[in-house]
């Protein structure tokens, strides 16, 4: 079973930054007709990573539902701020070229 932590949430948060501007630029934009490729495209790879090394398949512990899972909020930060680090760091290089 894969054990979601910060570390896998980080790359999955890099994945899905470089994966969707290469899905959005092939299946979507505004000449696009936004059909079932882009969807299909966006729940395998960037979903489906998110889900998998972000939140995981399995629960860790029982829920309580007067706590926050802490660990969960730390890799959903974790994961957004590798995504945005990422898809800044693709524009400067885009930019810079």
């Amino acid at each position: 079973m894969i054990q979601p932590t910060p570390l896998t949430a980080a790359l999955a948060g890099v994945f899905s930054a470089l994966a969707w501007p290469v899905l959005w630029s092939r299946y979507g934009g505004a000449a696009s007709t936004g059909g079932i490729e882009l969807i299909i495209g966006t729940l395998l790879l960037v979903a489906l990573p998110a889900h998998a090394f972000v939140v995981g398949f399995t629960r860790s512990q029982p829920a309580d539902a007067r706590k926050v899972d802490t660990a969960l909020v730390k890799r959903i930060g974790s994961w957004l701020a590798a995504s945005v680090v990422t898809a800044l760091a693709a524009w400067a290089w885009r930019t810079a070229s």
